[in-house]
């Protein structure tokens, strides 16, 4: 049996027992079940669902429960999104508003007191970046450096800065009752920092009577930092090439990367690679040379 195998994200388009049926015939070992995304009304059916197809076919598929953690983002933006351009002054802020041009909400109400002036922060994936002039206690002042279009739930990133948010949040805890009721294989924790907040979900998994084991997610340049304790603590880690991407320089993620499959590799855990996984050939039967 190869030691390497193969996690698919069950979602919309990939969620009826005729495609989970497709995936389990041609090789899926892991179904992630994102829980950014969905009801558990529609988490327990996906469960269900790929457990009576892999009874049927007699081959085993796990199943890992993604918590969403505390990511931040932009509130409600009016139709069609609006345009930011190089230079212009925008604020955020921890009010409920609706953007129409000016200052837009965030998720996160404490954002304004941890940023610092000359802080970057990066929207939507990094394809817009602000540079932050002043905050207060309420609003972050900003100025414009690389525009775009920016639309309503966008995510934002810090990539110079430290947030003090909870790495497991209420809706985490909910999530992770309802995936320990159903016997999830794994649980994966976005946005990790440190070991702590490992060894916190792990004393969650205990007094709920499990043993689960635990993945870290490393996407926060934070975690690089700590990344010797955070494997010690963990089950595995995923390389979350996404936030990771954002919160690092790109032209850096392909050596961290390499690290840190040594580095599990040496430690004996598992390292899943995600994100933009073999994305050119969604279009494209072979690899390209990039």
């Amino acid at each position: 049996m190869p030691k390497t195998k193969i996690i698919c994200t069950i979602g919309p388009s990939s969620s009826s027992p005729e495609i989970l049926r497709e995936l389990i015939l041609h090789g899926m070992n892991v179904a992630r079940l994102n829980f950014s995304h969905g009801t558990h009304a529609e988490h327990r059916e996906k469960i269900r669902t790929i457990r009576a197809i892999s009874d049927e076919l007699d081959t085993p598929v796990a199943i890992l429960q993604d918590l969403c953690g505390p990511k931040i983002r932009v509130g409600e933006v009016r139709e069609p999104g609006i345009r930011l351009d190089p230079g212009q002054p925008f604020i955020l802020t921890s009010e409920s508003v609706i953007c129409t041009g000016e200052r837009v909400s965030v998720s996160y109400p404490n954002l304004p007191q941890e940023v610092r002036p000359k802080d970057r922060i990066l929207l939507a994936d990094g394809t817009m970046e602000l540079l932050v002039k002043d905050a207060g206690q309420t609003e972050i002042f900003c100025e414009v450096i690389t525009g775009g279009v920016l639309t309503s739930h966008k995510g934002i990133n810090l990539p110079t800065g430290s947030i003090k948010a909870d790495a497991i949040t209420d809706k985490d805890k909910a999530d992770l009752r309802f995936g320990l009721e159903n016997d999830v294989d794994y649980v994966a924790l976005s946005f990790v920092r440190a070991a702590e907040d490992v060894l916190r979900l792990k004393e969650m998994i205990r007094s709920a009577g499990k043993d689960t084991p635990v993945i870290a997610k490393i996407e926060k340049h934070e975690a690089l930092n700590h990344i010797g304790d955070i494997m010690e603590a963990s089950d595995g880690i995923m390389v979350a090439r996404g936030d990771l991407g954002v919160e690092i320089p790109l032209e850096d993620v392909p050596s961290i990367q390499k690290m840190l499959v040594g580095k599990a590799s040496d430690m004996g855990i598992p390292v899943i690679i995600a994100t933009q996984m073999l994305r050119s050939m969604v279009n494209s039967p072979r690899p390209t040379r990039a």
